[in-house]
């Protein structure tokens, strides 16, 4: 059995989550987001895209329901020792099996809570799950209990996001050193890749995002490779990832010369940068943060030029993103604690005169502020 984490931990993690249900009057959770069934019981796979929950009643009884392929995913992944199989075949609908489970359960018109936001319950699933079980028992919408919980990070999982980091610090090094006039996007991107996963970590939960010349404007990654021109421009956002823990980073790397527009949308973007850091403190609400980045680049003219979020919380996540809950928008209430993940980027694009400037780092929330985890400098490396 593969467990990443202690005996400990998991059942901490699960009396959280017990307590939670408690407080929400909640008699069972069905869980469809993987990276809860990962936190809570280290259920490692994809087969989440595939119709798949993970059933905890508030007498602490943990069930999986899954297909064939994942049983013994299951059972050396993780610790469920109650693994439910529901058989392909066509007309199958394991809405009906998933029904005779909360049968076993007596959860006949009892309140229970679904994790409706979530990848692997599609549309078409969650109106099976609703036709199947809305006349049983109560259904009730609990996307977030669990992300709730895992936004603040354990003494455990700190040590697996700061591996993260130190593996995102490394393919930035590999950034750095096969950057030039002539390289490839894809060779630079295969090196970034190769120091992740040769230092021990994991394919990241999305894309690295990389683009050079119009591309680099892009906040998405997309399959055209370029070469790189004598004087270019160079965007990349790439997460070092350790037992699915993510740290990610932000930079755009002049090539050949800086455009003097490139320089000042770097100032700008570090100001920004040092301003957020200063509101990344416990008691703040992360809607407070991303209120000084849009200050910061409005008062400095570019306001057409930034996003409307300047980053989001980290952790272990699964495809296809590895952005997490919350998200630092204006307006936002969550109140930032102590253990908290948050990676924050500064973002212009400059479509009128087709320049790029990102810069962003992964930081923790400590008592008394906040540690940036990557080690690289944020000066403007011009290759």
């Amino acid at each position: 059995m593969a467990l990443h984490f202690s005996k400990q931990e998991f059942l901490q993690r699960k009396n959280k989550v017990l307590k939670s249900m408690k407080e929400q009057n909640l008699d069972a959770l069905l869980m469809f987001r993987q990276e809860s069934m990962y936190w809570l019981t280290g259920y490692d796979t994809f087969g989440y895209v595939f119709f798949q929950t993970l059933i905890l009643d508030n007498k602490g009884n943990v069930i999986l329901l899954t297909r064939a392929p994942d049983l013994r995913q299951a059972q050396n992944t993780s610790n469920i020792e109650n693994i439910r199989i529901w058989v392909d075949k066509d007309g199958s609908n394991p809405a009906n099996d998933l029904k005779n489970i909360l049968e076993e359960l007596s959860l006949k018109e009892k309140k229970v809570g679904v994790e409706y936001e979530a990848y692997g319950l599609t549309g078409r699933n969650a109106l099976r799950l609703n036709k199947s079980l809305e006349s049983y028992c109560n259904l009730e919408d609990q996307s977030e209990l669990i992300s709730k919980i895992r936004v603040v990070k354990s003494q455990e999982e700190i040590v697996y996001v700061k591996k993260a980091a130190e593996l995102a610090d490394s393919a930035l090094d590999q950034a750095w050193k096969h950057t030039k006039a002539g390289a490839s996007e894809a060779k630079i991107l295969a090196e970034m890749q190769k120091a992740v996963l040769e230092g021990g970590g994991d394919y990241p939960a999305n894309e690295y995002i990389i683009g050079s010349g119009h591309n680099a404007l892009l906040c998405r990654y997309q399959s055209e490779k370029r070469v790189l021109s004598n004087t270019d421009q160079l965007s990349i956002e790439w997460a070092g990832t350790f037992k699915h823990y993510h740290s990610a980073m932000f930079r755009t790397i002049p090539v050949g010369k800086a455009d003097p527009k490139h320089i000042k949308m770097h100032e700008a973007c570090l100001e920004a940068l040092n301003n957020c850091e200063k509101k990344l403190v416990p008691g703040n609400t992360v809607g407070e943060v991303f209120d000084i980045h849009a200050k910061t680049f409005d008062d400095l003219g570019y306001n057409k030029s930034r996003m409307n979020a300047c980053g989001y919380s980290l952790g272990s996540t699964f495809s296809p993103n590895w952005m997490d809950w919350p998200m630092l928008y204006t307006g936002n209430p969550y109140k930032i604690v102590p253990g908290n993940i948050f990676f924050m980027h500064m973002i212009l694009m400059d479509s009128d005169n087709k320049l790029a400037m990102n810069l962003g780092e992964t930081y923790l929330v400590t008592e008394n502020g906040n540690e940036r985890l990557g080690k690289q400098k944020l000066d403007l490396v011009i290759l």
